[in-house]
C-alpha cells in the first residue's frame, strides 16, 4: 500500500473530514462538513494521481478498473480506519474517491432519526426504501437499522454490497456480508441466491437496475423483510423510479406488486448546522398504510404528500415539517430551509410564528 495515500486518509481523518479526492491538476482534498479543504499547495500531475490510487487495489481490481473503466472497493487502515473508494478515469487520467466509514454505527436517534424509524426494526416482511442523493447518509441509516435488528432478535440477515462498508456484529442473529466482485458477480444473482439462504432480512446496498428491483419486489412479496436504497429525493419520486424501470407492458402488474409489499420510504438529507460544527439531517418519512396503498395502485403519485402530511399518527412527516422543526430550533440557517424546501410559504409562515412566539417571551 502507498504510503502517500495513508498519509492523505490520515490526515482526512485527522482533520475530521468525510471523504478523500485524488484528482488530476488539482490538490489532494478532503471534505470536512460538506465544504472542500485542499491538504497540499501543489496540484498532483496524472502520473502521481494513478500512483496514489493503483497503490492501494489489487492486480485482480486492477484488471477490472482498466477493464470496466471505473472500480468500487474498500480500503482498511491500521489505526485510522475503513473506507469505501472509488477509482475511475477522467479525460484519461485514473483519479479515485474515498469515504471514511466509522467503526461504531450510530444509533437512529444520534443520527436524528424519530421513532418511527425505529418502529420499522419491528417489521418481518416488505420493503423499505431509504432515498436521497449521493452523500446523505443512506447507507449509515441503513447500518443502523440493521445493528438494531441484530441486537434485539434472532434472525438470518443476508447483505449485498457493493463494497462492504459497515461491518455488523451477528448479535441475537446471524449476519452474511456479501461484496460484488469478490463474493458475487451482480446484484441481481446475488439477490436470487440469498432467497436460498434462509434469510429473514435481505438488505440491497442499491436498486440499481431491473432486475435486482424485480427480485427485491418478489422477496418483500414473499416473507422477507427487504431494506434497499433509491438515489431520489422523495416518496412519489420513489414510486415513479420503482415503476417506470419496468417495460409499459409490466407496469400495471408492478404498480400491484408494490402497493402490497412496500412498507415505508425514507427520504434523507444532510445540511450544515449554524449552531454548532457538523451537518444535520432533514428527513421525510412516509407508511404505506390504506390511503396511500389505494393512490399507489392508482397511480395518483400527486396525493401522497397531502397524504403524509395528516398521516403524523402513524408517525409520518414531510421534507417541510422537518425542515421548519431544524429552523425553529436554529440548527440550520433560513437560506438552507428555503433552498431545500418544496413550499417557501410554509416555511415562511412557521419561521414568523416562531419569532412572534419569542418576542412575547
Amino acid at each position: 500500500m502507498s504510503s502517500h495515500i495513508v498519509d492523505y486518509l490520515t490526515e482526512t481523518r485527522n482533520r475530521g473530514g468525510s471523504d478523500l479526492h485524488i484528482t488530476a491538476g488539482a490538490p489532494p482534498a478532503c471534505r470536512i462538513d460538506g465544504e472542500l479543504a485542499p491538504l497540499e499547495n501543489h496540484d498532483l500531475d496524472a502520473d502521481e494521481a494513478k500512483e496514489l490510487v493503483l497503490g492501494v487495489i489489487t492486480e485482480s481490481q486492477r484488471a477490472r478498473l482498466e477493464e470496466d473503466f471505473e472500480l468500487d472497493f474498500s480500503v482498511a487502515v491500521k489505526d485510522v480506519g475503513r473506507f469505501r473508494a472509488n477509482a475511475h478515469y477522467v479525460r484519461g487520467s485514473i483519479e479515485g474517491a474515498f469515504r471514511y466509514i466509522p467503526t461504531e454505527i450510530p444509533t437512529l436517534e444520534q443520527l436524528g432519526h424519530a421513532q418511527a424509524v425505529s418502529d420499522l426494526c419491528e417489521l418481518r416482511q416488505g420493503l423499505v426504501l431509504v432515498t436521497g442523493i449521493t452523500g446523505a447518509g443512506k447507507t449509515t441509516t441503513i447500518a443502523s437499522m440493521i445493528q438494531k435488528i441484530l441486537r434485539e432478535r434472532s434472525c438470518v440477515a443476508v447483505t449485498i454490497e457493493d463494497p462492504i462498508e459497515y461491518v455488523y456484529d451477528h448479535g441475537y442473529g446471524l449476519v452474511k456480508q456479501r461484496e460484488v466482485g469478490p463474493d458475487t458477480h451482480s446484484f441481481s444473482n446475488a439477490l436470487r441466491s440469498a432467497l436460498r439462504q434462509d434469510p429473514d432480512i435481505i438488505v440491497v446496498s442499491e436498486l440499481r437496475d431491473l432486475e435486482t428491483i424485480r427480485t427485491a419486489i418478489t422477496a418483500a412479496e414473499t416473507g422477507h423483510l427487504v431494506i434497499s436504497t433509491l438515489h431520489t429525493i422523495d416518496a412519489p419520486k420513489s414510486l415513479d423510479r420503482l415503476i417506470d424501470v419496468f417495460p409499459a407492458e409490466q407496469q400495471a402488474m408492478v404498480v400491484t406488486q408494490v402497493a402490497n409489499c412496500l412498507e415505508a420510504v425514507i427520504s434523507q438529507r444532510l445540511l450544515t448546522r449554524q449552531d454548532q460544527p457538523g451537518r444535520v439531517m432533514a428527513s421525510e418519512i412516509m407508511r404505506v398504510n390504506h390511503g396511500i396503498r389505494a393512490c399507489i395502485l392508482e397511480r395518483k403519485f400527486e396525493q401522497i404528500l397531502g397524504l403524509i402530511q395528516i398521516g403524523a399518527q402513524e408517525g409520518m412527516h414531510t421534507i417541510d415539517e422537518s425542515l421548519a422543526h431544524l429552523l425553529v430550533n436554529k440548527h440550520i440557517s433560513y437560506n438552507d430551509a428555503m433552498i431545500h424546501c418544496r413550499d417557501p410559504e410554509f416555511i415562511e409562515e412557521r419561521f414568523q410564528r416562531a419569532q412572534a412566539r419569542q418576542q412575547k417571551a
